[in-house]
């Protein structure tokens, strides 16, 4: 049932049944977790909608896998170094669900009314038949997720006697004195596992029989419950040596293994920086591709050790800490626009160097390395912006003595202010064309990557020092 739309989404309204008559009478069709995703992803393809929303990079891969997978009912588990968008595509699954889906009100693991499984809830349907009250519960409420950690117990996972039911009066051996773990718990749902490796083994010895057989087992107590669970997990393939690992028989219950990437072309670097970062000044888009190809570059050096990987937080922290330092900038010094420059490069590079795990012979070369990548990142971005202009009378006018100083704390107007003059040259309205400048943070930003590309290509000088970069 649809209702007023908001936006690009459509609000559907939450359905009138309150008992399993009511339900009956409404022509409900119950389904099984499986089915349900496996119908709403083949409508999905069948209507050209984009089930996964906001992920980037992988429509070729790692996606048509992963339907695959869905399709045939498979438990999953996503492989790939950190910063893939791995928990994020775990969570993008939660749109496969209906938007609401019934189960007996208060029951505690979220049983279908058509279908009770514990219990409590067989005798309260066998006591009220049709007068069972229902209630609804919305897809989000469906989706369960535990980061695995050493400590993780089997309790949290599948369940133990709780002591309080059984000092009610309840003997041990009754079912109702046991208190369900995030599994049980997610019947008729999604539960994801993070980091399935740092799961301690005897830990993941206790999911065989609930992956498979679907049965808990809790001290000595074997619990035939139908679940009807989908267990999907990430992990990071270096676990396997470092800090754990999968074992065989777990590895054997999930039914796909999927390996994720990082994103293959720049646009999608890029896009992912935007859709991620939260930017507090405005922060141009040569500068958000600079950071996209200094990131891929840092996966291509053979200084930096590509079994850690590099994440894409790493382009996203960047991003936000140029932004940071525009209107840091803008504030102490008046500007009526915040906006990021190629100045502010440098203070995203000192604060990100730790985010980057390097090979063991390069000790004491890491601000080199990084230095030299931004560099190569920025020359790379000059020439697809500025291929083709001529930037002579720019060098030429330089040559003769004239000396542009910029930095961190000089603004917009005091930069354009200090340019030389350039006769009835258009140049610099040429340069800030290419990239969209208007205002004057953006022109400021624009003249500053072409000086800076000047540089790079050696036909200016440049000196840094006391928060000031002057180029001459």
């Amino acid at each position: 049932m649809t209702g007023q739309g908001r936006g690009n989404f459509v609000e559907v309204i939450r359905p009138p049944q309150t008992t399993v008559g009511e339900l009956r009478s409404s022509g409900h069709v119950q389904k099984t977790l499986r089915v349900e995703i496996r119908d709403n992803l083949l409508s999905a393809l069948r209507e050209g909608r984009n089930p996964w929303p906001g992920l980037h990079g992988f429509a070729s891969t790692v996606i048509p896998q992963l339907e695959r997978a869905l399709i045939a009912g498979h438990d999953i588990v996503l492989l790939g170094e950190r910063g893939q968008g791995k928990t994020r595509l775990l969570r993008t699954m939660v749109g496969l669900l209906d938007e609401w889906s019934p189960v007996i009100k208060d029951s505690e693991l979220g049983e279908h009314p058509f279908e009770p499984i514990t219990v409590t809830s067989v005798r309260r349907a066998t006591e009220l038949g049709d007068d069972l009250p229902v209630a609804w519960r919305g897809r989000d409420e469906r989706y369960a997720e535990k980061l695995a950690t050493p400590d993780t117990s089997v309790a949290d996972l599948i369940g133990d006697v709780d002591p309080m039911k059984v000092a009610e009066g309840r003997s041990l051996g009754d079912p109702e004195t046991i208190h369900f773990g995030l599994i049980p718990r997610s019947h008729r749902g999604i539960v994801a596992i993070n980091e399935l490796p740092d799961l301690a083994e005897r830990i993941q010895v206790a999911m065989l029989n609930v992956m498979e057989e679907r049965d808990i087992q809790i001290r000595g107590y074997v619990l035939r419950l139908p679940l009807d669970v989908l267990v999907v997990a990430s992990a990071n393939p270096e676990d396997y040596t470092n800090r754990g690992r999968i074992i065989t028989p777990l590895k054997d219950r999930f039914g796909a293994e999927i390996r994720t990437h990082y994103p293959a072309e720049l646009a999608d670097e890029i896009a992912i920086i935007r859709q991620e970062s939260d930017l507090v000044a405005d922060v141009p888009d040569y500068l958000v591709e600079i950071l996209a190809r200094f990131t891929r570059a840092l996966r291509e050096s053979s200084a930096v050790d590509q079994r850690s990987g590099v994440s894409a937080r790493f382009a996203i922290a960047g991003a936000e800490t140029i932004a940071a330092a525009a209107i840091h900038r803008a504030t102490r010094q008046g500007e009526p626009d915040a906006v990021a420059r190629p100045v502010d490069l440098e203070t995203a590079v000192d604060v990100l160097g730790g985010k980057i795990e390097f090979e063991s012979g390069e000790e004491g070369r890491e601000d080199e390395i990084l230095d030299h990548l931004l560099r190569t990142a920025t020359a790379e971005t000059v020439r697809a912006h500025f291929r083709g202009l001529d930037f002579a009378v720019l060098v030429e006018s330089i040559a003769s003595g004239v000396m542009v100083t910029t930095g961190e704390q000089v603004t917009a107007s005091d930069f354009l202010a200090g340019l030389p003059v350039l006769g009835e040259s258009e140049l610099y309205d040429e340069i800030c064309a290419r990239l969209g400048a208007t205002n004057d943070g953006q022109r400021a930003g624009a003249i500053e990557l072409a000086l800076e590309g000047l540089y790079l290509m050696r036909k200016i000088s440049k000196e840094s020092g006391e928060g000031e970069v002057i180029y001459g």
